[in-house]
């Protein structure tokens, strides 16, 4: 397949993964609106376990299988791709019942050590029944996966694009949609957010429905590849099973980092903020930080990890093919697309944090969660580097270090997540989750450069020039704000003056951060080619 198709797929499947994300945060602003940050809590309460089952029950193996169907495809053999789509929706189905069956009854076992000594905010049966509501929701996702998994095995991109698409504007519309009736006519907030976690049942099948319209669409041409092939592996079941879980551990781990985290939050987060004698905002801190925060933070790093993972499949064949030089340089520029973005993103949210909360969620307890925003942005530009070190790690055949790595930050985050809470209130626990996931970076990129005789020098030189460029941004939109409010224009002033201090002060940093990185050759640099738009309107001195 040309390659120039096989990018297309992959800009394609960046774009729906970065428009299901773009969503998923501005659906918040009218849920938030709804139900507020306590319920905000509640929604993530139930998200949390569900997303780590998520990852648990498909063992990896969508992604998995898109590898095992394109390898077996590469060399003809089309039955046995189709053989373990066959057996791995079997399998999916059963660890999707399993994983349905342990989240829903273990809701009344779960929800106390969620609550801990609080006696302020969301109440036990609360927390459990969201939990039973978002369970239903693992009934249909790891077949729904597989499926996709097994398209993007033919480099066929549209099914898994689309169905993404669909199932978040099927969720989000349900879930508004029920959250409003509710919240109109009946003034419950606990049942409005059991509706709004039940949205996830009703997104994925939405999902299931698209992919089946796909496979009706493309059944003939598969069933002629089948019919045409003159090679067959006839591999047992058994030894395929073995391929295929050895490839799908790593997307297990990179998968699961994130809610791992917020699992360790949700269990003890409560309970040390009580402790502290801070029980009372309790709720309102961690829905600011792991679920509004996080949905205004993930989505400039889905951008850039979706730009940087395209580079994947080049580093794999580099490496196997003993292309040292080629491999040096995708490596680079996969590293340096996630800090040309995301540096100047994090750092820029975090200094327009309180505008940028207010712009989304509004001005209630503004002192608590603007803040906590400002300290939660930057750690998101080390979880981006933690997904693209560990499938760095993949494509060198080094996956199996992702184990330590992931296993060393957890262990972190665990031991020191109440003692940081104790000492310095709610950003504590966002202390807590970024030095776990920066001591997995280090261990990673550390693994990385031994292990493929890496130099970080470039990578060290650039991230310079990319600070001092940021740098020069901050600078920038300090003065911008100090402007603005000479011109009697401040974020509390309401929600409209938060809106213009955040888009004039965030566009204009941009515009500058964007010229220089321009002007100084750095963008083509890190992302291998000329920027043609831009030369349209810029001319470098």
């Amino acid at each position: 397949m040309a390659v120039s198709k096989i990018l297309k797929g992959t800009m394609l499947l960046t774009g729906a993964t970065f428009l299901s994300k773009f969503l998923g945060m501005i659906y918040t602003i009218p849920f938030n609106e709804m139900v507020g940050e306590t319920g905000g809590a509640l929604l993530y309460y139930a998200y949390t376990p569900y997303n780590i089952l998520i990852s648990v029950s498909t063992l990896g193996v969508p992604l998995a299988v898109s590898k095992f169907v394109s390898k077996y495809n590469a060399i003809g053999d089309y039955e046995t791709g189709r053989k373990m789509y066959k057996s791995g929706l079997s399998l999916m189905a059963i660890t999707g019942v399993i994983a349905f069956l342990l989240l829903y009854f273990s809701a009344d076992l779960v929800a106390p050590w969620i609550k801990g000594d609080s006696q302020k905010g969301n109440s036990i049966e609360d927390i459990a029944m969201v939990i039973r509501m978002v369970s239903f929701a693992l009934l249909i996702i790891p077949g729904m996966s597989l499926t996709r998994g097994f398209f993007q095995g033919y480099e066929s991109m549209e099914p898994t694009a689309f169905s993404q698409v669909i199932e978040q504007i099927v969720r989000i519309a349900f879930l508004l949609t029920g959250t409003y009736i509710v919240m109109r006519y009946y003034n419950d907030m606990p049942l409005a957010v059991g509706f709004a976690s039940f949205a996830a049942f009703i997104g994925a099948i939405a999902s299931a429905i698209v992919l089946y319209v796909f496979w009706r669409r493309k059944k003939e041409s598969l069933d002629e590849m089948l019919a045409q092939q003159q090679t067959s592996s006839n591999i047992p079941m058994k030894d395929l099973y073995k391929e295929l879980l050895a490839y799908a551990g790593p997307f297990v781990l990179v998968g699961v980092a994130t809610p791992i985290y917020q699992l360790v939050d949700m269990l003890t987060f409560n309970r040390a903020m009580s402790s502290a004698g801070l029980g009372s905002i309790s709720e309102v801190s961690l829905s600011a930080m792991n679920l509004y925060g996080h949905k205004l933070v993930i989505i400039p790093v889905t951008l850039a990890t979706g730009l940087s993972l395209a580079l994947l499949p080049a580093i794999t064949k580099s490496y196997t093919n003993g292309f040292q030089k080629q491999l040096f340089h995708q490596m680079n520029q996969s590293l340096q697309i996630i800090i040309l973005i995301i540096l100047p993103a994090a750092v820029g949210m975090s200094l327009l944090s309180n505008a940028a909360y207010a712009t989304f969620y509004g001005f209630e307890n503004m002192e608590i969660t603007g803040p906590l925003l400002a300290w939660y942005a930057p750690v998101g530009l080390f979880f981006a580097l933690f997904t693209v070190t560990s499938s760095i790690l993949q494509g060198i055949n080094k996956q199996r270090f992702a184990v330590v790595s992931l296993g060393t930050g957890l262990f972190l985050k665990i031991t020191l997540n109440i003692p940081l809470i104790l000492l310095f209130g709610a950003k504590g626990a966002i202390f807590g989750t970024g030095l776990a996931v920066v001591t997995a970076v280090i261990l990673n990129l550390i693994k990385i450069s031994r292990a493929a005789a890496f130099p970080l020098k470039q990578i060290i030189k650039r991230s310079m020039l990319m600070g001092i460029l940021t740098i020069i941004m901050v600078l920038v939109v300090l003065i911008v704000r100090w402007i603005l409010a000479l011109l009697g224009l401040q974020f509390d002033d309401g929600r409209m003056a938060a809106v213009a201090v955040l888009f004039i002060s965030a566009g204009t940093g941009a515009v500058v951060y964007l010229g220089l990185a321009y002007q100084t050759t750095l963008l083509e640099r890190v992302l291998g080619n000329r920027i043609k738009v831009l030369d349209r309107f810029l001319k470098r001195s």
